[in-house]
C-alpha cells in the first residue's frame, strides 16, 4: 500500500477505536477523522462532499423521519400510550414486559430504532419507580426490542436502510423477502422472557393508583398526524412501483413537510423549535464516516481487503453467508454497526467482482440495475447480522447508547457488564435462528 492508502486505513482505525472506547464524543471523531483525510491530500473537500452525496438517500430518509416524529411530540401522545400499556397490564409483570414488546415493535418497524427509543425510553424510569420495579431491565428489554423490529421493514434501522439501498432492494421486495426474519428475531425475544428476565416475568405490583395520568394534547391535529403518518408508510410500500417511482428517502422529506406544515399552521410549535431537536449529531456522524469510507475505496484498501477475502472463500456463498451472519453479528456486538455496514458494502461489492459473480459497473453506488439473486444471500447474511449483533453488548447499537444515557439521567445505571448479562442468550439465539432462516429460504 502506499502511504495515502496508510493514512487513510489508521486514520479509520482510530476513529473506530475512539468510538468504541468513547474517549472522544462519536461526531467528533469521525468528523475529525474526515477533516484529517482532507488535510493530509488523501482527497479535496469537493471529493469528500462527493462521498457524501452518493449516500444523500440515507441522509434524506433519516432527517425526514426526525422531522416527521419530533413534529407531533407536543400532542404526549406517546406518553398516553406508555401510562396505557402498565394500567393495561393489571399488576402482572409478564404482561408489562410483554406490553413492551408489543408497544416498541410496531413503532420501530417504520423509525429508526434509535429514534424510537430516544422517544419511548424517557417513559419508562417514571413509571418503573412509581410500581416499585427497577427500570434498567426495562430499558434493555426494549433495546433489544427495538434493534431486532427494525428488521420489519427496510426502513427500521440504518444497518438494513444501508444495505437495501446498496443493492437496490425495494421496500416491498424487503416486506416479501425479508420480513419474516425480523418476526423471527422478536419472537425469540418473546420465548425467552421467563428466562432472561425472570425476576420481573413473575413480579406481582399490587399499588398502580398512583401512576400519572396523562391526556392526549391537540386531538385534532394528532388525528390529521394519524393521516399523514397512513400516507407516508401508503408511499413507503407502493412508491417505488408507482409508474412514477417514488422513493423511500423522497417519501419522509414529504412527510416532514408536511409535518412542518401541520405544526405550523395549528400553532401547537415553531418549525424552528422542531427543526432545533433534529438529531444534527447523528446526521453528521453519517456524513463523516461516508468520507472515511470514500478514503478506503479511494486508495484501494477496500481493494486490497476484499482480495483476501476472495482467496478465504472463493465462489461458496453458501459458507459465506453463514460465516457473515456470524462474524458480522460479532463484530456489529463490538463496535457500532453502521459504521461498520458502511464499510462492508463496498468490501463485499469488491470480493464478488473479484470472483466474477458481479460486473464492476456495480462498484457504481448509484447503479441502477438488479442485483443477480446468487450473490443476495451475501447482503442479506449481511443485514441480520449487522442488526442483530447490535443487540450483542452496550456498544453495539446507537438505541443501545441512548438507552443507557436515559438511564443514568434518571439515577440508573445500564453498566457493560450487566447489559451482556441479558444479551447474551438473546443475542447468541436470534444470530442462530437467523443462519437457519437462510439456510432454508435462501440458500
Amino acid at each position: 500500500m502506499n502511504l495515502e492508502a496508510w493514512i487513510a486505513l489508521a486514520t479509520f482505525v482510530v476513529v473506530f477505536v475512539s468510538i468504541v472506547f468513547e474517549k472522544i464524543h462519536l461526531t467528533a471523531a469521525a468528523l475529525l477523522g474526515a477533516l484529517v483525510l482532507v488535510f493530509a491530500h488523501v482527497m479535496t473537500l469537493t471529493e469528500a462532499v462527493g462521498y457524501i452525496s452518493q449516500s444523500y438517500a440515507t441522509l434524506a430518509l433519516f432527517f425526514g423521519v426526525m422531522v416527521l416524529v419530533r413534529a407531533f411530540e407536543p400532542t404526549k401522545i406517546f406518553e398516553y400510550i406508555a401510562t396505557k400499556m402498565v394500567i393495561a397490564a393489571k399488576g402482572s409483570g409478564k404482561l408489562l414486559l410483554l406490553g413492551i414488546v408489543l408497544m416498541t415493535a410496531p413503532i420501530c418497524a417504520v423509525l429508526p430504532n434509535a429514534t424510537t427509543v430516544m422517544l419511548l425510553a424517557p417513559l419508562i424510569p417514571p413509571i418503573a419507580q412509581e410500581i416499585g420495579v427497577d427500570f434498567v431491565p426495562l430499558l434493555t428489554l426494549m433495546v433489544f426490542v427495538a434493534n431486532s423490529a427494525g428488521l420489519l421493514t427496510i426502513v427500521g434501522d440504518p444497518a438494513t436502510y444501508l444495505i437495501g439501498d446498496a443493492v437496490n432492494l425495494s421496500f416491498l421486495d424487503y416486506l416479501q423477502r425479508l420480513s419474516f426474519g425480523g418476526v423471527l428475531a422478536i419472537v425469540v425475544v418473546v420465548l425467552l422472557l421467563p428466562l432472561v428476565f425472570k425476576d420481573i416475568w413473575q413480579t406481582t405490583f399490587t399499588d398502580l393508583s398512583h401512576l400519572p395520568n396523562p391526556k392526549v394534547n391537540h386531538p385534532r391535529v394528532l388525528a390529521l398526524g394519524g393521516v399523514l403518518i397512513f400516507f407516508v408508510l401508503l408511499l413507503f410500500v407502493i412508491g417505488e412501483s408507482l409508474p412514477v417511482p417514488i422513493v423511500p428517502a423522497a417519501v419522509a422529506l414529504l412527510g416532514a413537510a408536511l409535518a412542518l406544515t401541520l405544526a405550523h399552521q395549528s400553532k401547537i410549535d415553531t418549525v424552528n423549535n422542531i427543526l432545533k431537536d433534529v438529531d444534527w449529531s447523528t446526521l453528521l456522524f453519517f456524513m463523516s464516516i461516508f468520507v472515511l469510507i470514500g478514503g478506503l475505496e479511494k486508495t484501494g484498501v477496500v481493494s486490497q481487503i476484499s482480495g483476501v477475502l476472495a482467496i478465504i472463500l472463493g465462489k461458496n456463498i453458501l459458507l459465506g453467508s453463514i460465516l457473515i451472519v456470524f462474524v458480522v453479528g460479532i463484530l456489529s456486538s463490538l463496535v457500532p454497526n453502521i459504521p461498520l455496514v458502511v464499510a462492508m458494502i463496498p468490501l463485499l461489492k469488491e470480493y464478488l467482482v473479484n470472483v466474477d459473480l458481479l460486473g464492476s459497473e456495480f462498484l457504481d453506488p448509484n447503479v441502477a440495475g438488479q442485483f443477480p439473486p446468487v450473490v443476495l444471500p451475501l447482503f442479506y447474511a449481511m443485514m441480520y447480522g449487522a442488526t442483530l449483533g447490535g443487540n450483542g453488548t452496550l456498544l453495539g447499537a446507537s438505541s443501545n447508547i441512548v438507552a443507557a444515557g436515559i438511564a443514568e439521567l434518571h439515577g440508573g445505571k445500564m453498566s457493560f457488564r450487566k447489559f451482556l448479562k441479558y444479551s447474551i442468550p438473546i443475542t447468541a439465539t436470534q444470530l442462530a435462528v437467523s443462519a437457519v432462516y437462510m439456510l432454508t429460504f435462501f440458500l
